[in-house]
């Protein structure tokens, strides 16, 4: 099976269309990549404060921060089709971390809440579950608590025809940092495809995050994903779809919170309206009665140039 293993050589931090491809896959075939963590795999000790000063990353301008693996060409795929990239496996590290940072999360540099605003890492442990392996296994929070482990890839995305993004900014209908936990084991992305091959890159995997990822950084980890693609031939999306085993969710980017959420839910009427049969107003009635439906709110970090991630969900069972 074709691998990008991790190495300092594989990282990339920019989004170009112009990289070369480390492999080549065909429609269908599984491939690996090794990903390494947010923050270049600098923070591994709870002992490590991540003031920029102490961070190698922090020596450019933008840092050099959320870094992924490929460019994987996908042979078949050109502009004007979309890709459809199936997450088949995630296996996280056997460790994680957080950090508080002034600025950062909805707090801010909250005068109230002081402490929680100062520069501080947290180590998350990984320990395996009853397969013996990390694919069931739990995150130990503390002494106390711990939960189960929810692996998902925080950045997964096409290249952009023209532009050049950070890995870290990058968001759109080519995918980027989204960080939607819908990116998991099961699922199916969809992405429109902008140039000959697709050109995929993926890393800054999650092991867990709640809604929201509320204090700008989640359980930041390193891993190995399985994937594989398919391509679907003259096909246009307006934005990101996830197609998990029992629902659709259309996704979408934006700020405010609202203009992201009205975005994402005529992202899955169409995707109902075009792909399942659905008369338009019946599938406007449908997405807002349905009791079943839900606005998942993915990603609410506040970064310059940054928006919010949201999606819409509807249940399979109703589009039968």
């Amino acid at each position: 099976m074709k691998r990008i293993e991790r190495s300092p050589a594989n990282l990339v931090y920019e989004i170009d269309h112009r990289l070369a491809p480390v492999i080549t896959v065909k429609p269908g075939e599984r491939f690996i990549l090794e990903t390494e963590d947010a923050a270049s795999g600098y923070i591994r000790e709870e002992t490590f404060q991540p003031y920029p000063q102490n961070r190698p990353t922090h020596r450019f301008n933008p840092p050099l921060l959320n870094p992924v693996a490929g460019p994987v060409f996908i042979e078949g795929a050109e502009k004007g089709d979309v890709v459809v990239v199936a997450v088949e496996k995630i296996v996280p590290d056997a460790q994680g971390y957080t950090i508080l940072q002034p600025g950062d999360g909805l707090l801010g540099d909250s005068l109230k809440y002081r402490k929680t605003t100062e520069f501080y890492t947290h180590i998350f442990k990984h320990v395996p579950g009853p397969s013996g392996t990390l694919s069931d296994g739990n995150c130990v929070f503390n002494e106390r608590i711990r939960w189960h482990l929810a692996p998902f890839i925080g950045t997964l995305c096409l290249a952009p025809e023209r532009e050049v993004f950070s890995s870290v900014y990058i968001q759109g209908p080519w995918g980027g940092n989204l960080d939607i936990r819908d990116f998991c084991e099961g699922s199916k992305i969809y992405f429109n495809s902008y140039t000959e091959g697709g050109l995929l890159f993926a890393g800054d995997v999650h092991a867990c995050q709640g809604d929201g990822e509320l204090s700008g950084t989640a359980n930041e980890t390193r891993a190995e994903i399985t994937l594989s693609c398919e391509v679907i031939k003259g096909k246009r999306i307006p934005h990101v779809r996830i197609e998990k085993p029992d629902a659709l969710v259309g996704v979408a980017t934006g700020k405010p919170l609202e203009y992201a959420v009205r975005d994402a839910f005529t992202n899955l009427m169409e995707w109902v309206i075009h792909d399942y049969g659905f008369e338009e107003r019946e599938a406007y009635i449908l997405l807002t009665a349905c009791p079943d439906t839900r606005i998942n709110v993915y990603q609410m970090v506040d970064l310059p140039t940054f928006s919010y991630t949201a999606g819409l969900e509807i249940p399979k069972k109703y589009l039968a």
